[in-house]
C-alpha cells in the first residue's frame, strides 16, 4: 500500500481547505432507517482521527434516530474546485460523553443556545415558536456556562472503505479503494 488513507484523507483536506471558497469540511451524511429506506444529508465533519469521521447532531434528530436503529452509514466529501472526492462506509458508534462535552464547550454560545431551543427534525409550526424559544435560552443560561443539552450528542463513523475519486479528462478517473483487513488497510483500484 502506497499510503495511510487517514493521512491521504487529511493531506487531500488541507488542500481542500486552501481552496474550497466554503465549508470545506462539508459532507453529505446519508444513513437508512431500520426498513432500509435512505436519507442523506450535508452536515460538517468536526473531527477525523484513525478511528474515524466525527460529527454532531441531537439524538432524537432523525440521523439520530436512524442511527441508533441501523449504524451504517456513508459519507461524501466533494471539493469541486480541486475535482476530488472521497467516500467513505462504515459503522457509526456514539463518542464518548466527554468527547461530547468538549466539542459542546467550543461551539459559539449562540449554536449552544440554539442546541437546547431546537427540538432538531421536529415540526415547527412557526419560525417565531423556535425564536421564542431561543429568547427563553438566552435568559435561562443568561451570566452563565451553556450546559451541553442531554440529547446532543456526536457520532464517529469508523470507515470500512474508503474510496479517493480523482477526476480526469474525458472521464478517465482515478479511483483508489482503501477496503480495512483486520488492524491495517488493503488498497486496490477501481474502473472510473
Amino acid at each position: 500500500m502506497a499510503e495511510d488513507p487517514n493521512a491521504l484523507f487529511e493531506n487531500w483536506l488541507a488542500e481542500a481547505r486552501l481552496a474550497e471558497p466554503n465549508d470545506p469540511i462539508a459532507m453529505a451524511v446519508a444513513t437508512a432507517d431500520a426498513d432500509g429506506r435512505p436519507s442523506v444529508r450535508m452536515i460538517l465533519l468536526k473531527g477525523h482521527d484513525a478511528r474515524g469521521f466525527v460529527f454532531y447532531t441531537h439524538a432524537d434528530s432523525r440521523k439520530g434516530g436512524e442511527l441508533a436503529d441501523n449504524p451504517q452509514a456513508a459519507l461524501l466529501f466533494h471539493w469541486k474546485s480541486l475535482r476530488r472526492q472521497v467516500r467513505v462506509e462504515g459503522t457509526a458508534e456514539p463518542v464518548t460523553e466527554a468527547e461530547a462535552d468538549a466539542y459542546f464547550a467550543s461551539r459559539a454560545r449562540e449554536s449552544q443556545l440554539g442546541a437546547w431551543a431546537s427540538d432538531q427534525s421536529r415540526p415547527l409550526d412557526r419560525r417565531e415558536t423556535f425564536e421564542a424559544r431561543y429568547r427563553e435560552m438566552l435568559a435561562r443560561f443568561e451570566g452563565g456556562d451553556v450546559p451541553r443539552p442531554p440529547r446532543w450528542c456526536g457520532w464517529r463513523v469508523v470507515p470500512e472503505r474508503i474510496e479517493f475519486w480523482s477526476d480526469r479528462a474525458f472521464r478517465l478517473h482515478e479511483r483508489r479503494l482503501f477496503t480495512r483487513k483486520d488492524d491495517g488497510w488493503t488498497e486496490g483500484l477501481l474502473y472510473p
